[in-house]
């Protein structure tokens, strides 16, 4: 398969989802779901004089790096070590990034429920990648299988169910999902990484507990004049660029390594 039909297939697989997600999400299915919808939860005060997609310009504007970092991890060139596979797990992720940041840049402009609801939805196949991915490194690209990947995707995108079970379902789910990824990324590292690998993954947890705690401090935090305009919601968003930034380096790493022994002890 060449370089662009993986590409087509990766974006295909993220692609076909996330409609059918925003069409979903835009009917009465999820009407009681507890979601914020006013400018009243983020820390940041409104500029009235900017268009609405601007109206928190700093909470706006942070949803660039999103794209940002998917485009570099899409185009990046993967080396001579790099299958198939493992370029497909990466642009999957990738893709991820760049379709996250139009769902939060929207849900702060109109301020409506399906967007909210993309918002939390769409964070849960996210991490839920990452043991999709550590899969194939533990495995190797013989004993991994796409299906395997859909399966673990379907599964967590029906976990959102817990929303509508309990108000604070949402968040039951999104910790299982983090301590999932964690758990698996610490036993990978145990088992395959070294210095550099143990350096990517400290990281990306310490991004990921900025990414909550900034976010949970965001009112709190702008007593404080430095926080007053850069609040923590946008903290908390450059942190969430950042695990996604350290994920990819530490699965990425520890995919050319796995390969490159597989390749060595096959000559």
């Amino acid at each position: 398969m060449k370089t662009a039909a993986v590409m087509k297939s990766a974006l295909l697989h993220v692609l076909l989802p996330f409609l059918l997600c925003v069409a979903l999400a835009n009917t009465s299915l999820f009407d009681e779901v507890k979601v914020d919808l006013s400018y009243a939860h983020y820390a940041e005060p409104r500029v009235d004089y900017l268009p609405t997609l601007l109206a928190m310009p700093c909470n706006c504007l942070v949803n660039l790096a999103y794209v940002c970092l998917g485009l570099y991890w899409l185009l990046r060139h993967g080396g001579g070590k790099e299958t198939e596979q493992s370029r497909y797990l990466r642009q999957v992720f990738a893709f991820m990034a760049v379709f996250y940041a139009p769902v939060q840049w929207t849900r702060l402009a109109v301020l409506r429920r399906a967007p909210a609801v993309l918002d939390q939805w769409f964070t849960l196949p996210i991490f839920a990648w990452v043991p999709v991915w550590i899969r194939f490194i533990e495995h190797g690209p013989a004993k991994w299988r796409a299906s395997h990947a859909a399966a673990v995707e379907l599964l967590s995108l029906s976990s959102y169910g817990l929303a509508l079970a309990h108000e604070r379902g949402f968040e039951v789910a999104l910790g299982c999902h983090v301590g999932l990824a964690v758990y698996r990324g610490v036993r990978l590292q145990f088992a395959r990484g070294d210095g550099r690998t143990r350096g990517y993954l400290l990281l990306a947890m310490l991004s990921c507990a900025g990414f909550v705690v900034l976010k949970l401090l965001d009112h709190w935090l702008a007593r404080f004049q430095l926080f007053q305009r850069f609040t923590g919601h946008f903290w908390s968003k450059v942190c969430d660029v950042l695990q996604f930034h350290f994920s990819f380096c530490f699965l990425s790493t520890l995919t050319h390594r796995v390969r490159g022994k597989t390749a060595a002890q096959l000559e």
